[in-house]
């Protein structure tokens, strides 16, 4: 039994003093592969170094997340942009929009998130989109961007049901993580109306440790107790999980499936 971990932040500082044996504690559990979605230029080096590290086991995204765009963020994009020619990226993230903290810059990060989506669009990319207090417009910016034949998921998913399946409707995943665990979350109830046909698996550490680790710095060796939450609201097996959510995950990532 495998399980695919799609979105860490390995590289966070948080993971500084113990970083490998948080990787290789994960894979005793079961998690086969790891997806680390790029959040701003400063930490390219540390997660292409991870990458280098586990080979065929940790990969990386490139994109600029919603919360580091601001006035400067087209010259962010453009020495960004720089990274494609260097070095192999499995998909375009995280991108996306963020309204949660701030909205003065809501303007500044739709138009980042345009650039993302033609960047997946020209390298046939998924798209991996944070969307915290903002899923209506950041579906709304999707359609209107015509992204018929790109997938991606929408990370850390906490929509209802209604917009889980525009998201699914447009070829796209829902990351679900830790927030499965919390009480009045209410994703359980879209996860058993949905099944797991579009569904992977995330944890986003160090954020967003699942219960009873709340409050604690996640790690993606939680991955199999958010699998067993996800069993259960679906009524199946902790193996159909991972082997779906699995399937789903290389999928939308272009992986081959002999590899687990």
């Amino acid at each position: 039994m495998k399980f695919i971990e799609t979105h860490a932040h390995l590289y966070s500082k948080k993971f500084d003093s113990d970083r490998y044996e948080v990787i290789r504690t994960a894979r005793e559990r079961g998690v086969a592969k790891f997806f680390m979605p790029n959040i701003d230029l400063e930490s390219i080096p540390g997660m292409l170094q991870i990458a280098a590290d586990f080979e065929e086991v940790c990969f990386p995204m490139l994109g600029l997340h919603p919360c580091d765009v601001g006035a400067d963020f087209e010259q962010k994009l453009d020495t960004m942009e720089e990274w494609w020619g260097r070095h192999p990226f499995v998909a375009v993230g995280e991108t996306g929009i963020d309204l949660y903290w701030d909205k003065t810059y809501f303007a500044q990060q739709q138009e980042s998130l345009r650039r993302h989506i033609r960047w997946a669009k020209d390298k046939s990319l998924p798209l991996v989109l944070h969307c915290r207090n903002s899923l209506d417009e950041t579906i709304a910016l999707l359609q209107s961007e015509q992204v018929d034949g790109l997938s991606g998921i929408f990370h850390c998913f906490s929509g209802d049901l209604s917009q889980a399946k525009q998201i699914i409707a447009m070829g796209f995943y829902l990351g679900i993580g830790g927030t499965l665990t919390y009480k009045n979350s209410g994703l359980g109830e879209v996860v058993a109306a949905l099944g797991l046909d579009r569904l992977v698996l995330e944890t986003d550490s160090p954020y967003l440790a699942p219960v009873p680790f709340r409050g604690k710095r996640n790690s993606p060796e939680y991955i199999p107790h958010i699998a067993e939450k996800m069993a259960g609201f679906v009524q199946t097996s902790v193996e159909e999980v991972a082997a779906v959510t699995s399937k789903n995950a290389l999928t939308v990532f272009k992986q081959p499936f002999d590899e687990l």
